[in-house]
């Protein structure tokens, strides 16, 4: 058996050409598979990588976002004084009261505009959020018209540098700091007073509210105490629980990832089945003088689907090799649950490299099989006498 699949792997060192068209081919598919799935894991560790285990998320019952979330204000003076709410030093609840936004900005260099989510956030919601941290400038102070961006938009969009002004309806917002939000979903956010940005926009009432219980024990409690109460009609869930679910942005990447990858493992079959065909072709005195020499046809088949599967894995590695640059790549797109701008980076893990080349080997074994089973049926004494 040792002999066939040696002369199978040095084979393709001898045929270099076809076995260099056959890697790029593989290689170029996994490529782009790997590279689509690592926007999506990226999506999805922005929203993953968001929120506090302690904190709980409040919105209006039915909605799927903050964004379409509207809680009174009334409704705000009740719930802050639970007794289940955490206290500050000062005696103040730990509860922040946010109002989300969306405002059309021009991108940097004429490249067209986009929608932006500004966060107007009480005092305690900076407290609430430790992994926000300025990474220049200062914050904001409420009554001025100031606003803290995400580095990452800032870099993206027009107007956001530090000193800079940018306007929504009739206001002007002054660009006093940027922030940095540690991968999570509010690098994708600006942040202003909560009052200031109810007054700009207009709006009566908050988007969410965001709560620090005393414990567990007093979380759970108060979850079941505010959504039992018919006077709220709101819905109360862990800050991570609620984030995880906002991947729906990754979800139509993830299938025109698989898409394609069917579409063009399509191709790549048929590329791998076209230069076995023709390798066979080439090699069959070769393959009759194995058979000749005692080697049964399923030893051939082996063979050649050990060749066929040695040149995929070759073309997955370099694939992979060529998606794994874009690692840490930051790139931003349009996020379906707020329809505003989400920054997000390419995230090419062990797990999708593993998928990559295992795909990779079964588009070879598929494109090898054909091929292998024809040269295993060829006549003995007709395949020795081939030119």
């Amino acid at each position: 058996m040792a002999l066939p699949i040696r002369y199978s792997l040095r084979n393709a060192l001898v045929r270099w050409r076809s076995t260099i068209a056959t890697v790029l081919g593989i290689a170029l598919v996994v490529f782009v598979f790997v590279l689509l799935q690592s926007l999506a894991a990226g999506i999805e560790r922005s929203s993953g990588n968001t929120g506090d285990p302690r904190n709980l998320m409040v919105v209006r019952k039915g909605s799927t976002a903050e964004s379409a979330s509207l809680i009174s204000r009334a409704t705000l003076q009740e719930i802050r004084y639970f007794p289940e709410i955490a206290r500050h030093e000062a005696g103040d609840p730990i509860i922040s009261a946010d109002v989300l936004a969306l405002v059309n900005l021009p991108r940097r260099n004429n490249g067209g505009e986009a929608n932006v989510l500004l966060r107007g956030v009480t005092p305690r919601g900076r407290e609430l959020r430790p992994q926000v941290h300025l990474v220049a400038g200062r914050w904001f102070e409420p009554g001025k018209r100031e606003v803290v961006v995400s580095a990452k938009l800032a870099r993206r969009f027009a107007n956001f540098d530090i000193g800079e002004s940018f306007k929504s309806g009739n206001a002007t917002l002054t660009v006093v700091g940027w922030l940095a939000g540690g991968g999570s979903a509010f690098d994708s956010e600006c942040w202003l007073d909560a009052d200031e940005c109810r007054s700009i926009f207009e709006r009566d009432m908050y988007s969410s509210f965001l709560i620090r219980p005393v414990d567990a024990a007093a979380g759970a409690k108060l979850i079941a105490r505010i959504e039992a109460d018919r006077r709220f009609k709101l819905k109360v869930e862990k800050e991570v629980e609620y984030y995880r679910k906002q991947t729906m942005t990754a979800a139509p990447i993830k299938w025109l990832g698989g898409f394609l990858a069917v579409t063009m493992s399509i191709g790549a079959v048929f590329a791998a089945m076209n230069t076995m065909y023709a390798a066979v072709g080439a090699r069959t005195r070769e393959i009759g003088t194995l058979r000749v020499l005692g080697y049964r046809r399923r030893f051939v088949v082996v063979a050649l689907l050990v060749e066929g599967a040695f040149l995929a894995l070759l073309g997955g590695v370099l694939g992979c090799v060529l998606a794994f640059h874009w690692n840490g790549y930051t790139t931003a797109t349009m996020g379906f649950e707020t329809f505003s701008e989400i920054v997000f980076e390419f995230r090419v893990t062990p797990g999708l490299i593993a998928k990559g080349l295992i795909f990779a080997v079964v588009v070879g074994l598929i494109g090898t099989a054909l091929p292998a089973i024809r040269a295993s049926r060829l006549p003995v004494i007709a395949a020795l006498k081939s030119l």
